[in-house]
Formats: C-alpha cells, structure tokens, sequence
C-alpha cells in the first residue's frame, strides 16, 4: 500500500503525538449535501450502494467542499444481511424493511454464510474506485455494523425506539439467537478483511443499538461478538469500535485490541479518559443537533471539546451521524476549528 499523505488519522489510531486531531464526521457521505441530493433523485438507495462509480462519488464529495482527514465508503451496514440471504428493502420514509423478519430456529438455518465475492463484490469495486480517486491523499475507512445491530433489524424487521422483538427473540430463544449472532460474526469478519485486502486503511463497527442493552445483556449478545471481529482483524486493519449508548461498556472495551473507541455526547471526555484508564485512542462526541447551533458557537465547543480530551489519542467526530438538515456553514464550521487548533 501506497504512503498516505495526510496520515494524521492514522497516527492518531496508533497512539502517536500531533500538532492537531484528526476530524471525519459519521455520514459525511450523504444527506446533507446537495451534490448527494442530486444523486438520490435519480437512483434508489441500494443502486448507489451496489453501483460502484455511484459509491466511490458519494465518498469523495464530502472531501472535495471540506477536506476532511479521513474519507468513510458509502454503503449500508444491511448488505450484510442482503449477502447472507434475507431480504432487505429501503422504503422512503420509513428506513429499512425486512418483509420476513427472523422470528424462529429455522429462520436462521435458512440463513447462509456468504461467499464475500459472489454477494458484496460491488462494496471491493467501490473501495478500489475510491482509492484511485482519493489518489493516496488521505486514508478510507470500512465499516460494519456491529453483529447485534445487524440481529435487531433482522428481527425486528424494520427501525425501532427499543427492538423489544429484537430482545425477546435473544432473551426467550437465546440458541437460536447466539446461532444468528455467530453467523452475522463470521458472515462480517470474513467481509471486512475483504475490505482490507481491496485498500481500506482503517474499519468501524457501528454499534447503534448496543445501548438497548443492560450492561449485563451487552457483554452477553453484543460485545462478546465485536471483541471477535476485532480479534480476527488487529493484525489487518486498525479497528474502530463505536457504541452508542455504551458508555457502561468502556471499561471493558478498552481492554480490548481496538486501536480506537467512539462515544457519544451522553459522556464528558473526562469521565470517558477515565473509564478508559488514559490508555486507548477515543472519538468523538460532539452532538450531531449541535451542528444547529451557529457557526461562532460550534468552533467555540470544538476547541474546548478538543482540550476536554487532548490532542493525543483523539479522534474529532460526532457522537453520531450527522443529520439531513444541518446547513453548509455548520458542517464546515466543525471541520475549520479542528483544522485551526491551537493548543
């Protein structure tokens, strides 16, 4: 792999010392920009993900209007479930559908661990696309979505306040559940070094909904499945593991080999180095909804959010994705402060 010029990211994942952090923001692809806008008029949402020339354009756009220090590929965490066999459609309007949701022991043995070229081959074009274009300026992340997400939507069938399903299935079937779980694991691992292999610098797993989950259920059907994926990845790929909602889990996830942890604003960074124990890389937390506030305010709580964690070993981010209506301005004003910081 060619040397990366902007490698601040990656430095930042190795522990290493910077004149400032790197920013990225989670969905800085999309919806909020209006040349993505303009796509999206024209194809449907799993169109732009599976059409490699669509994806690789999508991941670019936000890094030529802000220069970011890392770009994120442009795709969705349910092509996983689509590769292993279930169904999964976008409605406009309502998000992910699952028209047969997995409610039964033989719901899951219908389910397949795929061949990763046969099924998500478009997602290793789109990387190596992305990788022409990005021309060894800065680094591109992969990701997944954590094998728990994954399980809440294939039970539950569609977006949810609590996947009250999602957890009965776990809580009254927890075979078949743990069954489930392990084939999304093995289904992701085996997914992800592909990514690696075709140029990722760097993957994220994206656990949206481990916060559903009471510390005690969390390390029983979520974390003990990141910590897998992370496992069979370290020596691949630095390994981002975001949790939203988790903050109850930092202790122990920091004893992990993830070179880096994201958080969300429910936490000070304080409270966050602490539970770490000062010793792993953290991104984050800015709140996506913040980006509403004005420009002048939003560079004013970025540096004081930057001292809060230090330069070193961080990451600036959001502490989730950012939202459809933030204007122009704002988003540009988060990535400037960063790119201004002085200590």
């Amino acid at each position: 792999m060619n040397k990366i010029k902007n490698d601040l990211f990656l430095k930042a994942l190795k522990g290493e010392s910077v004149d400032r952090p790197p920013v990225w923001m989670m969905r800085q692809a999309g919806r909020y920009l209006p040349e993505f806008m303009a796509i999206r008029e024209k194809y449907d949402f799993f169109t732009r993900c599976q059409t490699p020339e669509l994806a690789a354009e999508i991941t670019v756009q936000p890094i030529r209007r802000y220069g970011m220090d890392a770009a994120i590929l442009f795709s969705d965490i349910l092509v996983i479930p689509q590769a292993m066999n279930i169904e999964v459609e976008m409605k406009p309007g309502l998000g992910p559908w699952l028209p047969n949701p997995i409610r039964s022991k033989k719901d899951v043995d219908a389910t397949i661990v795929p061949d990763i070229h046969e099924t998500l081959g478009y997602v290793m074009d789109a990387i190596k696309l992305t990788k022409e274009m990005l021309n060894d300026e800065i680094p591109l992340i992969g990701f997944a979505g954590s094998p728990w997400t994954i399980l809440c939507y294939c039970v539950q069938g569609q977006g949810s306040k609590t996947f009250d399903k999602a957890k009965e299935f776990c809580f009254t079937n927890p075979v078949a559940a743990h069954t489930m779980l392990q084939k999304i694991t093995d289904t992701t691992i085996a997914y992800l070094k592909e990514k690696v292999k075709s140029g990722v610098n760097a993957v994220q797993v994206f656990d949206s909904w481990g916060g559903m989950l009471s510390p005690k259920d969390y390390q029983e059907f979520s974390w003990q499945y990141i910590n897998q994926i992370i496992e069979a990845l370290k020596d691949d790929a630095p390994v981002i593991a975001f949790g939203k909602g988790c903050w109850f889990a930092l202790g122990e996830m920091a004893k992990s080999n993830a070179s880096a942890l994201g958080v969300d604003w429910t936490i000070t960074p304080q409270m966050a180095r602490k539970l770490t124990g000062h010793k792993i890389t953290l991104q984050g937390n800015f709140d996506p909804v913040r980006l509403l506030s004005p420009p002048s305010e939003i560079k004013t709580m970025v540096k004081q959010m930057i001292d809060a964690f230090g330069k070193d070993k961080y990451i600036v981010n959001l502490g989730h994705g950012i939202l459809p209506h933030i204007p122009l301005e704002n988003a540009g004003a988060f990535i400037e402060a960063v790119k201004e910081y002085k200590q």
